[in-house]
């Protein structure tokens, strides 16, 4: 008996390129894309995608725009013509606290309906955004702009390593910066004998105050940036190593294995004063050269580094913390590298800070 003609769609409509590939090697690929807007697109293309997405192990976030909770954007509610705050105390824990990221396209979850993936970015927080991803190794975090103001010409740059308190903090900065170096400035500067004392040039034109508001700053950031990690550090379990930074490369905070793990074990000491985290009772190690002649045609005035660490009682012995030497040494890149490094071969001048 002749079995009943029966039809079918083309095959071809129904295939997939991917199905070959296993999930292990999509999971690599997705974890070379690593940015979120990305990955976001790529959980809409077929169910097995947005399977894999929440468990991919790089992730990067970079975020847009900052907006306060009326929903002013930070300019009108500072009344600034320039994004970059330049009244730090008052406007740096509102820069922070207060982010949220662009919102995304709106993409859909295939599996579940209309419910998005990735929930809207103007409604949520980098925390809310992250809480589909169960398995982050790796993150990365890029504010739109550094958090302290600086004037034009102004060099000042910063990175931290935190634990459940700060661990280490280099501090690079210059009263400003030439890009096209003129050979008669390195004749302004001549090496002055080493008499032990600070040249004078550090104390003119209100130097020293102003190296002290770079510091201050600088480990205000540093302490409100690791404040507000709390949530996304508690809720993934899985993360060794993750980076907050900016897009204008002014200030990294950076958290490693060990860090995170100290992090989750030790409370954390809040500041009374704001919402950040305490900065320990520390030992400065100051450096400072008139003029700093760098590769690339880059010459720096009133160049400065200044090494921070938090006094053995203060600290407590936190594990993993990288030697302040080297983490001095690795701190920058590039011609800021090589200007954090010659400096460090200069006098260092001993000065000690109260937490706070």
């Amino acid at each position: 008996m002749l079995s009943k003609p029966r039809i079918h769609a083309d095959p071809g409509l129904h295939r997939d390129e991917f199905d070959p590939v296993p999930d292990s090697i999509l999971l690599l690929i997705l974890n070379k894309v690593a940015d979120i807007r990305s990955l976001g697109r790529c959980s809409a293309v077929s169910k097995r995608f947005n399977s894999l997405v929440p468990l991919v192990h790089d992730v990067y976030i970079k975020i847009d725009r900052i907006v306060p909770a009326d929903g002013e954007s930070f300019e009108e509610s500072a009344n600034l013509s320039s994004p970059k705050p330049r009244h730090l105390f008052s406007h740096l824990l509102k820069l922070m606290l207060l982010t949220i990221l662009k919102p995304f396209h709106n993409l859909r979850n295939p599996s579940i309906g209309n419910k998005p993936f990735l929930p809207q970015l103007s409604h949520h927080s980098p925390s809310q955004v992250l809480k589909n991803f169960t398995h982050i190794r790796n993150l990365r975090i890029e504010l739109p702009a550094g958090d302290v103001g600086t004037d034009d010409g102004v060099l000042l740059k910063w990175r931290a390593e935190f634990g459940s308190t700060l661990q280490n903090c280099v501090i690079l900065g210059g009263t400003r910066i030439e890009k096209q170096l003129d050979p008669r400035d390195c004749d302004l500067f001549p090496s002055a004998e080493d008499n032990g004392s600070m040249p004078e040039s550090f104390y003119t034109n209100g130097g020293l105050k102003l190296r002290v508001v770079w510091t201050i700053s600088s480990l205000i950031a540093a302490s409100t940036r690791h404040h507000l990690l709390r949530p996304i550090i508690h809720d993934h379990p899985t993360l060794r190593n993750l980076v907050l930074t900016d897009a204008e490369e002014q200030g990294t905070l950076t958290m490693g294995a060990e860090q995170l793990r100290e992090f989750r074990e030790k409370p954390i000491a809040a500041s009374p004063s704001a919402n950040r985290t305490q900065v320990p009772a520390s030992n400065m190690k100051l450096r400072y050269a008139p003029y700093l002649e760098l590769p690339e045609g880059i010459g720096m005035h009133g160049a400065t580094l200044v090494a921070i660490r938090p006094s053995v009682e203060a600290n407590g012995g936190g594990g993993g913390r990288m030697e302040a030497e080297a983490f001095v040494g690795v701190a920058f890149e590039g011609p800021f590298g090589i200007a954090a490094k010659a400096l460090a071969k200069t006098r260092t001048y001993l000065l000690e800070m109260n937490g706070f």
